[in-house]
């Protein structure tokens, strides 16, 4: 199947919707094993933590390695951390 194209109709999702995945993606992410999924999740993970942290070294580039990685682990886990 061809992926589908961008429509005029495509629009950022607002903040109180929830993103509905589409059917084409959800058969591929159904036929995945749990492993495979979950390494797909690991991955995004890791590259959302790596964007991140770039981006908080360009906001505060006087800030240590550590208090990056503090500040990206309270970020990623919603205030937990």
């Amino acid at each position: 199947m061809a992926p589908r194209a961008m429509t005029a109709e495509r629009r950022a999702p607002r903040p109180d919707e929830i993103e509905v995945v589409d059917d084409a993606m959800a058969e591929v992410y159904a036929a995945k094993t749990g492993a495979e999924r979950l390494a797909i999740a690991e991955e995004m993970f890791r590259s959302a933590r790596s964007m991140l942290l770039s981006h908080l070294r360009t906001e505060h580039p006087d800030w240590t390695e550590a208090r990056l990685r503090q500040e990206a682990a309270h970020r990623l886990s919603h205030g937990a951390v």
